[in-house]
């Protein structure tokens, strides 16, 4: 028996160093999935510059869109936009995530509150942020609590469909662990319930997220004097193709960038509440 365990530790000792020569190929290999697509693109761009395919006024080469990108992070234009706009994501987030998961809590553990308010709700949800946009200026202006309410709202309704939903879906069995324990409310609270919510308040959370920069960037653009948005609107104004063009760059680099750390936290969360489970 000890000869069988000691060659059992054998195989497993070298099998190991090829599980990760597997994974390592797998994450090279969808890498490079991943980049075909903007590599592709980026080919039809340059060949289509070069050989004045389209206006260079409309189209630039993508050496100047290179360059104007490296002259805007020199001078701190683009970092000073993403900054404001990084902060009004923050704080939109920040109050409307609070009072959505309030709110989706409410009506997924009162079945009464749903009925009196979740109708209301979800025909208000129904109306995109930005549909709000032409009455908000009108009540607030253009000014900085404008963007503001925006990004709030875009986070309140992703976040109290999911909260609501994780409040349906608590397993009927830790309740009643918590009644046998007799644990007090607040216990409950904090470890049983958040615990099974985990998994539906991280989907919130990404879609709350992917929301409030769609909006942000919108927003910006159309009633905005800083920030990434109005970047890109000054640069069209200015006819200045480039700048545009790094604007969307540097914002779907970041949106993507975001939407990647929070699926992988959305499934770590996942997975540790299945294993709890």
């Amino acid at each position: 028996m000890a000869t069988f365990g000691a060659e059992d530790d054998f195989r497993v000792a070298h099998r190991a160093p090829n599980v990760r020569a597997a994974r390592a190929g797998a994450f090279v290999s969808n890498s490079l999935l991943v980049l075909i697509g903007p590599a592709a693109l980026l080919a039809l761009w340059w060949i289509a510059s070069v050989n004045g395919w389209v206006s260079p006024q409309v189209l630039p080469q993508p050496d100047w869109v290179l360059q104007t990108f490296l002259d805007l992070l020199a001078s701190g234009d683009i970092l000073s936009a993403a900054v404001v706009s990084f902060r009004r994501i923050a704080e939109g987030f920040v109050i409307g995530a609070t009072l959505g998961f309030l709110f989706g809590l409410l009506i997924g553990r009162s079945p009464a509150a749903d009925a009196y308010m979740g109708p209301t709700f979800r025909a208000l949800a129904a109306v995109p942020s930005l549909g709000w946009l032409p009455i908000l200026i009108l009540l607030l202006g253009i000014e900085e609590s404008l963007k503001i309410v925006i990004l709030a709202k875009a986070c309140f309704v992703p976040m109290a469909i999911s909260t609501a939903e994780g409040a349906r879906n608590i397993p009927a069995g830790l309740n009643e662990v918590a009644d046998v324990l007799g644990l007090r409310a607040k216990t409950r609270f904090l470890k049983l319930t958040i615990p099974a919510m985990a998994p539906f308040i991280a989907s919130g959370v990404r879609l709350s997220l992917s929301q409030a920069f769609v909006s942000l960037i919108v927003v910006e653009m159309l009633a905005g004097t800083d920030g990434l948005g109005y970047m890109m609107v000054w640069g069209r104004t200015l006819f200045q193709l480039d700048i545009v063009i790094v604007g969307m760059i540097v914002v779907g680099a970041v949106g993507f960038l975001l939407d990647l750390l929070l699926k992988r936290a959305e499934a770590f969360f996942r997975a540790g509440s299945a294993a709890n489970g």
